[in-house]
């Protein structure tokens, strides 16, 4: 049994009912975006290797695991959420398949060399980096919402170097900075190629954008068709039920 810190506990991981996960409503509790975006990644099945930045408490790796046997490194730069997600990694007994590094996304490709990833994903901060009056006060939260350590130009520069050519970029963000993200892949050579948006329901404006790159790749991009979360009386959609239990 590994051990919980301060105000932590201990969840279920959705669909995989053996799978647990130690997660902290103060410093790191994860979201949607994250099994979306673990879900809608292009990763290799069996052989290859995977790399999450901006990991937080290791959600993203631990739910890729149970779709692929390839290895998965995860990057977190806060030190209360990578010692998280690596007990997380021990709890779960993936520590052959899964490693966590502590680290900046920015210092990774001195650290691990240019372009030894068959795919990348990212669950990046979201907003621009606001002043100190409209920042979080809670220091956890402002560092993985907003851009503080990272700006989103820093997160697709990093995400082309450590990507090999032909290999695949997937990130989550919000519809509103599609347009910014669309022209950083552009300028570092990642070629969109699938995008999907995610409404909260069907007569809402979307609220959250699940993008896919490829290195050198040619232009063309496939749109696919919407995800609603959630149905016009408030229950989850068959769909989002099938991505979060494993069930219809």
């Amino acid at each position: 049994m590994v051990e919980l810190k301060g105000d932590e506990r201990l969840d279920d991981l959705l669909a995989e009912q053996n799978m647990r996960i130690i997660q902290s409503p103060t410093v790191f509790a994860f979201s949607l975006d994250a099994v979306l975006l673990a879900d809608f990644a292009s990763i290799p099945l069996t052989k290859g290797k995977i790399l999450d930045l901006c990991s937080g408490n290791g959600v993203i790796p631990l739910l890729m695991s149970r779709r692929t046997k390839a290895q998965i490194t995860g990057v977190e730069i806060q030190e209360r959420l990578y010692d998280m997600a690596v007990r997380n990694v021990t709890l779960n007994e993936l520590d052959e398949q899964l490693d966590i590094v502590h680290g900046d996304l920015k210092d990774m490709p001195a650290f691990f060399g240019n372009g030894p990833f068959d795919a990348v994903t990212c669950n990046p901060p979201y907003f621009k980096t606001p002043g100190k009056r409209e920042q979080n006060l809670n220091k956890h939260l402002t560092i993985a919402r907003h851009e503080v350590m990272c700006t989103l130009d820093d997160v697709i520069l990093a995400c082309r170097k450590l990507v090999k050519p032909g290999g695949k970029v997937s990130l989550v963000h919000r519809p509103e900075r599609m347009l910014d993200i669309v022209t950083s892949m552009r300028q570092q050579k990642i070629e969109p190629k699938r995008m999907r948006l995610v409404y909260p329901k069907p007569d809402k404006e979307a609220n959250i954008l699940l993008i896919e790159g490829v290195r050198n790749g040619n232009p063309g991009l496939k749109v696919l068709p919407p995800l609603y979360s959630h149905t016009a009386s408030g229950g989850y959609t068959e769909e989002l039920e099938e991505i979060l239990y494993g069930r219809k």
